[in-house]
């Protein structure tokens, strides 16, 4: 089996046996749902890849990355992102007027996305060259972002306060702005610090490799 599939199978695994705990007692059942729903789609079609015409797998970097950002959806899911433990120990910790934790997610919402649009990008030679890819992958973040800012915004219209869990907004009214602003920062600390990890990780599934572990 390669590693890539082990990555993927394990990871699955963790992230099935998190949606079960977190789906038990969620803090507000409709929340849960619509934080959990982006995991509910990605890993089926990541499976779907493998099995394609085409059998696509992303390299192990990645799919440790996306199953990163569903555990953070997860939690997010079951707590409502302004409740999770986490944040409210970084919120005394530095001394913040709100929880932070949703702003992990917004984190993990351009930190992933760009290394996941990166790799199409290199693998699928829609681009020449890592920084042409680099440069797509960030505006692939962004554009990410800013649908779900769109989605948010579409819950907000049509639920009225029964969004509020789910937005997670904690009275900030420059909340959006500052989403999109750790999504930006997501994508460009994962181009900065992980490109040259994941040009190896490439290079060893192309040329079909098996050394070099990580």
């Amino acid at each position: 089996m390669k590693k890539s599939s082990h990555v993927l199978m394990v990871g699955s695994a963790v992230v099935v046996a998190a949606l079960v705990v977190s789906a038990i007692a969620p803090f507000d059942r409709a929340t849960w749902w619509m934080e959990v729903t982006p995991v509910l789609i990605v890993f089926p079609l990541l499976w779907l890849m493998r099995r394609g015409r085409r059998n696509f797998e992303f390299t192990r970097l990645v799919y440790v990355l996306i199953c990163a950002h569903a555990l953070v959806l997860i939690v997010g899911g079951a707590y409502s992102y302004a409740r999770v433990p986490l944040g409210f120990w970084m919120q005394d910790f530095f001394g913040l007027t709100r929880n932070p934790y949703d702003k992990i997610g917004h984190f993990m919402q351009g930190f992933v996305p760009a290394m996941v649009a990166r790799e199409l990008m290199l693998r699928h030679k829609w681009v020449n060259g890592g920084h042409v890819a680099s440069f797509v992958g960030i505006c692939v973040a962004l554009s990410v972002s800013l649908i779900y800012e769109l989605i948010e915004w579409f819950a907000a219209l049509m639920l009225g306060q029964g969004a509020d869990e789910f937005l997670g907004t904690q009275g900030d009214v420059w909340d959006t702005q500052s989403d999109m602003l750790f999504a930006l920062m997501g994508a460009g600390v994962a181009i900065i610090f992980l490109s040259a990890w994941h040009n190896r990780q490439i290079r060893q599934m192309t040329n079909g490799s098996r050394r070099g572990g990580w």
